[in-house]
């Protein structure tokens, strides 16, 4: 039996999680990171897409993405079939690096643009990794901090600070506020349930 296809909205961002297989690990070290943020920006030099947030866990990846010219699967497949050659290239193995397909859930409105941003980013905090989300270096949330000069192409901010208003940095500094602000009880792990990580 065939799998379902995938809907895709080119218009809607998307909540993507991919896992590692049996859920073990994608990056052991610094440079896996690396690769695979390379990785992301060189598709998206071939077939363009917009990231709003990020953040690459050790053992899974949350991506807030858009794909408006080619469908999110094609564009996740490159990616992930990029990675996993390289990871298992490197440590000498063989098989599934990821586990099954990726996890994908349409964002259908703009508190759930908010929301999810703010889900992703809080993934550090919320596993213990970080006492301070903007301290974690493979989240997006690091150019919402101020390290704008060195982000990449694909990341598409403006979808979530144009949510507030003022200037650039004024919107930056309200979002940041908002983003590491605790939570109303329960919302921001509302994604969990959907995603079982």
């Amino acid at each position: 039996m065939g799998r379902k296809k995938r809907i895709w909205e080119p218009g809607y961002f998307y909540h993507i999680v991919c896992r590692g297989n049996r859920r073990e690990d994608l990056f052991l070290e610094q440079e896996d990171f690396l690769t695979f943020l390379y990785i992301l920006e060189h598709v998206y030099r071939k077939c363009p897409f917009e990231v709003a947030s990020y953040c690459l866990m050790t053992n899974h990846v949350h991506l807030q993405l858009r794909s408006q010219e080619q469908e999110i699967s094609k564009v996740m497949a490159r990616v992930n079939k990029r990675y996993a050659d390289y990871f298992n290239y490197k440590y000498k193995l063989t098989g599934h690096v990821f586990e099954k397909r990726y996890f994908d859930r349409l964002i259908a409105n703009e508190e759930s643009m908010l929301e999810t941003s703010r889900y992703i980013h809080l993934n550090p905090l919320e596993a213990n990794i970080v006492s301070r989300p903007q301290d974690y270096a493979w989240s997006s949330l690091q150019y919402f901090c101020g390290n704008q000069e060195e982000r990449p192409p694909y990341m598409n901010m403006d979808v979530l600070l144009d949510h507030f208003s003022g200037t650039k940095d004024e919107k930056g500094k309200k979002y940041r506020s908002w983003c590491l602000s605790p939570p109303e009880s329960g919302r921001i792990l509302s994604n969990r349930t959907s995603v079982h990580l």
